[in-house]
């Protein structure tokens, strides 16, 4: 990843509010200069009581100034910190889109390898932590460091690689935190009923022992540079007072000037402690970019914007396809999972992977899905590799329902409607009582309008399975992979999903995983798979 300044980060997000960033420094520098100009008013004033001056409307004249300059000063400061607002929410807006829009163009198995707490914290936590930092950083930051810049610019550089390093360590500690909390949560049925809550209790208590201690540390670290500017800088009169006094009794300085001098630099104070204010969270915005950054540089799915090639048909073909799970980043490759697997599936047939767990079914199925991609060979639809083909045009022609289907926190309506946004009510209930559910669906508290929960919570897995079964129907694609996707339904159930499914599959190209013989001995080819490879395929007859 090329590293990039936090400037260059902020920017390459604002898209078209850029603009909006540039006229908020404008307004800040006026601001700016509205906070100043009085300094210079009253040390004109104090001249002008020195040498005598009597005329009270000059001193009238010259308040009044002063006056327009404050709200001067409150007015700029409202525009320079609603532009950068603006400018700043519409940077997190588009930094959550881009995230998004990247993990739906990553390998699936690169995506399952970033544990979901820190996946969260940093599209929902660490994103929202920058909003006060990027709203003020570039309008205040950058106008208050006009007048100290020289003197300060090298004391600041000098100390703000240690303390982006030292946050860091922060960050690390967080996201381990995140993560055996999303851990804990999630496995609290499994650790209660093995008896493991006081060890799985203890790993989360060090872990937020030591996401309380790195931040402790950090704090303890920003405590003496912060300490010394805001004690040392307000104190420019220890240099000013003995350098002008000395100058003064030399004859060099004229007692006017020096009273001068002494006003003007209480000018500086203010911008001074502004700016060392944002040294911290410069840091902390240059770390979450950095994370942000390695998550847009992740592998992308090798796949064309528009098709090079039309397929012939919904057949499906693998081409000595080998496969390999490897984690983002790393060296290497995990130990080889498909070897060289070659298979055709006619259009409009069924076919059917079975085997015992662990043996590459769902793999295989997830291949075809283009969840992943092969490392070596092809899979082809329709006599065309899926790598020529746009990801739109594939998903078109592919609907995958796994055993673990995921459902929104809305209703079971719109969870449905997600297999065609386009669909109407009565669609969706047409659909659900093609595909056997709508009769449960009826028995819940509010129908089709009850709300699921997250993940679909508030359902039971096979009830889950047979909403996401429908979900996909809706979709009507040409090609139907099922991978297990009756696993957490009964006998009784299940009987009634496979009659639903065969009719809604008719002319379809379809591939089922199932260990129950029933769900598969009518398909057209069953392929036994064991250890990565065909060990034999051929009817159930």
């Amino acid at each position: 990843m090329k590293k990039k300044s936090l400037l260059n980060w902020i920017f390459s997000f604002a898209g078209e509010k850029k603009a909006a960033y540039f006229l908020s420094v404008f307004f800040a520098l006026l601001c700016v200069a509205c906070a100043i100009a009085p300094y210079i008013l009253i040390a004109d004033i104090v001249k002008k009581l020195l040498s005598d001056e009597r005329e009270w409307s000059v001193y009238f004249n010259e308040c009044l100034a002063i006056a327009a300059f404050w709200v001067g000063n409150a007015l700029f400061h409202m525009f320079s910190t609603s532009l950068s607002h603006i400018a700043t929410f519409n940077v997190l807006a588009n930094i959550r889109k881009r995230l998004c829009d990247k993990l739906s163009r990553v390998p699936l198995g690169s995506v399952l390898d970033m544990p979901s707490g820190s996946l969260k914290s940093i599209l929902i936590e660490r994103i929202d932590s920058m909003e006060t930092t990027l709203a003020h950083i570039l309008p205040e930051w950058t106008s208050n460091l006009v007048l100290p810049v020289l003197m300060f610019a090298w004391l600041f550089h000098l100390d703000w690689v240690n303390m982006t390093e030292r946050f860091q360590n922060a960050i690390e500690k967080t996201k381990i935190l995140n993560d055996t909390a999303v851990e804990y949560i999630n496995g609290i049925e499994v650790i209660k009923a093995f008896g493991k809550a006081k060890s799985s209790y203890e790993r989360f208590v060090v872990a937020a022992k030591e996401g309380s201690d790195c931040f402790v540390e950090w704090m303890r670290d920003c405590i003496w540079p912060f300490t010394i500017a805001f004690v040392i800088a307000p104190s420019t009169l220890l240099s000013v007072l003995p350098i002008g006094g000395f100058l003064f009794l030399r004859g060099t300085l004229s007692a006017v000037d020096f009273i001068s001098i002494i006003i003007l630099s209480m000018s500086v104070i203010q911008p001074l402690l502004t700016v060392y204010s944002y040294h911290d969270d410069i840091a902390k915005a240059t770390v979450i970019f950095g994370e942000v950054g390695g998550i847009m540089d992740m592998k992308e799915l090798e796949r064309p914007s528009a098709d090079k090639k039309k397929p012939a048909d919904n057949s499906i073909e693998l081409r000595d396809v080998r496969f390999s799970y490897h984690k983002e980043g790393q060296e290497g490759r995990g130990g080889e999972i498909i070897h060289g697997v070659s298979l055709k599936i006619p259009q409009g047939s069924c076919a059917a992977f079975v085997g015992p767990s662990g043996s590459g079914k769902s793999t295989l199925a997830r291949l075809i899905a283009s969840l992943w991609d092969v490392d070596s060979g092809s899979v082809e639809i329709g006599g065309v590799n899926i790598k020529d083909l746009s990801l739109e045009e594939y998903n078109r022609r592919v609907a995958y329902v796994s055993q673990d289907n995921f459902l929104f926190d809305m209703s079971v309506r719109d969870n449905i409607r997600l297999g065609r946004p386009g669909a109407s009510d009565k669609e969706v209930e047409a659909m659900a009582k093609k595909s056997g559910c709508h009769d449960f669906i009826m028995s819940l508290e509010k129908g089709y309008d009850t709300i699921v929960g997250g993940s679909g919570a508030h359902l039971s897995g096979g009830e889950r399975q047979r909403i996401a079964i429908a979900r996909a129907m809706m979709k009507d694609a040409p090609i139907v992979i099922l991978d297990e996707a009756t696993a957490y339904t009964d006998p009784e159930n299940e009987a009634v999903i496979q009659e639903s499914v065969a009719r809604l599959v008719k002319g379809k190209t379809l591939i089922v995983i199932a260990h129950r013989l029933s769900t598969i001995r009518d398909a057209d080819m069953i392929y036994v798979i064991k250890d990565g490879a065909i060990d034999s395929f051929g009817t159930h007859e």
